[in-house]
């Protein structure tokens, strides 16, 4: 075995943790990245001190990785501030595998957190600033709504050449809170059925506001360490079988085809690394910034042919009791999005396959995959989790 495919289960998940989702007032981003960073590292029966690879980034500073190093009182000999937007601490995975394996760390803390929703400094003035330090050249000018009008952008164009309808879209938004309601820690678990969500209050058309992702507080970490180690720890690893990053484009005008995304290449990569498929595959963690986002993904990493995914989710196709269960949490639409989401779809996949999920638990899983979405459909990340059974 050789390349890529040589990784394959060499390094594991050991702890995870989420802190303060929802509302968290008082609290500033760096403390809730603290709290959820010193809670994963105590799930993996370790200390901060035994802290020795770092992985993080933030929307606020391009410098985040070393505040959060001094804040922590670590001195890492790997760090990866990588900033791709919301996939980013899936990213993260690969670079942390190679650093454990090159044995330039030990142990490699990824982490997050954002006050977007209480903070003082919120979500409108983060957005306002991003035509200085995120400039996209042939959209800015226009002052579209971005990033909903980019995603609305892409959902109008499914509909036109697929016949996906509003109703697909409503599906998505319902199961999500389906599965939130068996989630204490999700932020929005009131019943929600379809007619009231192509009834709400539209931001952007085709796009209601049920078919966008919540705004809210939280931070969210988990530890890598070598497999070898890891079966030493106090929980039970759940190993990295494959990853994959793609990136094609910045801006959603620049996108070749509005309909495909570079899921298809990390997907691929992914499934290549782990040896598998997408039948393979038991739990689902998409990135759901919008409705459409988890029918694109469905499709592109290979649960449906390209155009199908309004007939997969139709009917509660990805809800408790479905054909497949896909955002098992409740996802950014009814569970938490502080901004960034990624590392969040990372820890429920792990939780999923460590069987701590109570009523939303999804029995005799042993596979998952974690899907990141950064930007306006911008960057892509995949990974597949597997327990000790798949090794």
């Amino acid at each position: 075995m050789s390349g890529l495919r040589s990784l394959r289960g060499s390094a594991a998940v050991v702890g995870v943790a989420t802190y303060g989702l929802g509302e968290a007032p008082g609290f500033t981003d760096m403390e809730l990245l603290a709290q959820s960073a010193g809670a994963a590292v105590a799930d993996a029966g370790l200390k901060m001190s035994d802290i020795d690879g770092l992985c993080t980034a933030s929307v606020g500073a391009s410098m985040w990785a070393m505040p959060v190093i001094e804040y922590l009182g670590i001195r890492p000999s790997f760090v990866n501030g990588t900033m791709l937007g919301g996939s980013s601490f899936v990213a993260h995975i690969m670079p942390a595998v190679l650093a454990l394996q090159a044995r330039e760390c030990n142990a490699v803390l990824v982490c997050y957190g954002s006050a977007q929703r209480t903070a003082q400094f919120g979500r409108k003035e983060v957005a306002a600033s991003r035509k200085f330090l995120d400039p996209q050249p042939y959209e800015h000018p226009y002052e579209p709504m971005l990033p909903v009008s980019a995603y609305a952008l892409v959902a109008s164009r499914h509909m036109h050449q697929f016949g996906t309808t509003r109703r697909h879209l409503a599906e998505v938004a319902v199961a999500a809170r389906a599965w939130a309601a068996l989630n204490p820690e999700a932020f929005m678990r009131k019943p929600l059925d379809i007619e009231e969500v192509l009834a709400a209050r539209m931001i952007s058309d085709p796009l209601s506001v049920r078919d966008c992702c919540l705004v809210t507080d939280g931070g969210g970490a988990f530890v890598l360490v070598r497999a070898d180690r890891a079966r030493e720890l106090a929980k039970t690893p759940v190993y990295v079988l494959g990853s994959g990053t793609a990136i094609w484009h910045r801006q959603v005008s620049s996108m070749a085809d509005l309909t495909v995304t570079a899921a298809t290449e990390s997907g691929r990569a992914a499934y290549e690394m782990a040896g598998m498929t997408a039948k393979q595959i038991d739990v689902v963690q998409l990135y759901d910034a919008f409705t459409i986002n988890t029918l694109l993904f469905l499709e592109d990493l290979g649960f449906c042919a390209k155009g199908e995914a309004g007939a997969f989710v139709e009917g509660g196709g990805i809800a408790p009791g479905g054909r497949l269960p896909v955002n098992t949490n409740g996802g950014g639409l009814s569970c938490t999005h502080p901004g960034m989401y990624g590392v969040f779809a990372v820890i429920e996949a792990v939780r999923q396959l460590r069987g701590e999920c109570g009523q939303r638990q999804v029995p005799g899983s042993y596979t998952a995959i974690a899907h990141g979405n950064g930007g306006t459909l911008s960057s892509q990340s995949t990974v597949i989790f597997g327990t000790g059974e798949t090794l």
